[in-house]
């Protein structure tokens, strides 16, 4: 059986006549999960989770997103600053905002009197690591149709070409509260500052790329590519300067390049 049939046919079966409601990013996952439900007949809804630690950008990319495959997304507030949990960062900062977003879509599903179904992007590269965002999608039956059909992120990519989705080559995106190192306590300030940097960064075409939390301190990620340009002026200078007025007293680039989860890497490995 080819991808489209099995994932068509994965989403088909776990909606079960009933309402699908995709948690969607604008992320490639989520975003085939949602067209897979479309392209399957399931009355589907599309739900954007919002918060400060969603940058605006990413946010207005899934909007456009969705728009090509034709469904109309519904923004939720999701309120996880408002958990203590959440906001002491202490490795296990996924599980209370996943925690949150879920709770809020079954909240909502509850007031429309339908039967429903959570559906995630999860995929089986997924399941090998340590996520506290799964604990909590067991915990409230969330439901992975990529896993149900065995996909891995080459094959989620695949299919987004063969749908020519526009964000099949889209790097992880992860949320703004990523670049805050373990145990630093999660603020909006933070997370404005962070949003500042990454947004000028973008701005002048310098993506992908993180703005690293450190203090007085931030530490920007890109790739290597891309160290003669930043360094050069008139661009340095620029850089440096809107990074001043996001807050920051100095600027560092890491030589290191863009990393996954570098604010919780040791300080030295072998």
């Amino acid at each position: 059986m080819g991808l489209e049939n099995r994932l068509i046919d994965a989403v088909h079966a776990a909606a079960g006549g009933r309402v699908a409601y995709v948690c969607y990013s604008g992320g490639v996952d989520s975003t085939v999960v949602l067209a897979a439900s479309v392209r399957a007949g399931v009355e589907t809804i599309a739900l954007l989770g919002v918060s400060p630690s969603l940058a605006a950008a990413e946010r207005a990319d899934a909007q456009r997103i969705a728009l090509e495959i034709g469904v109309r997304v519904e923004e939720v507030e999701t309120n996880e600053m408002e958990l203590a949990g959440y906001r002491a960062n202490a490795g296990d900062r996924c599980y209370y905002c996943k925690s949150a977003l879920y709770d809020t879509v079954l909240a909502l599903a509850a007031t429309r009197n339908a039967y429903e179904v959570i559906f995630v992007g999860t995929h089986t590269g997924d399941l090998g690591e340590h996520r506290h965002g799964l604990q909590a999608a067991m915990e409230r039956g969330v439901i992975a149709p990529l896993v149900d059909a065995g996909f891995g992120k080459e094959d989620v990519r695949a299919l987004a070409r063969r749908w020519k989705l526009s964000n099949a080559e889209k790097p992880a995106a992860p949320c703004l509260a990523s670049r805050l190192p373990v145990g630093t306590e999660v603020d909006s300030e933070k997370l404005r500052q962070i949003e500042t940097v990454e947004a000028f960064l973008r701005d002048h075409d310098v993506w992908p790329a993180r703005a690293r939390w450190h203090d007085t301190v931030v530490r920007i990620e890109v790739s290597p590519e891309m160290f003669e340009r930043v360094t050069s002026d008139p661009l340095r200078g620029d850089l440096r300067r809107a990074c001043r007025k996001a807050g920051f007293r100095f600027v560092a680039l890491d030589l290191g390049g863009l990393q996954s989860g570098s604010v919780s890497l040791p300080l030295v490995t072998p």
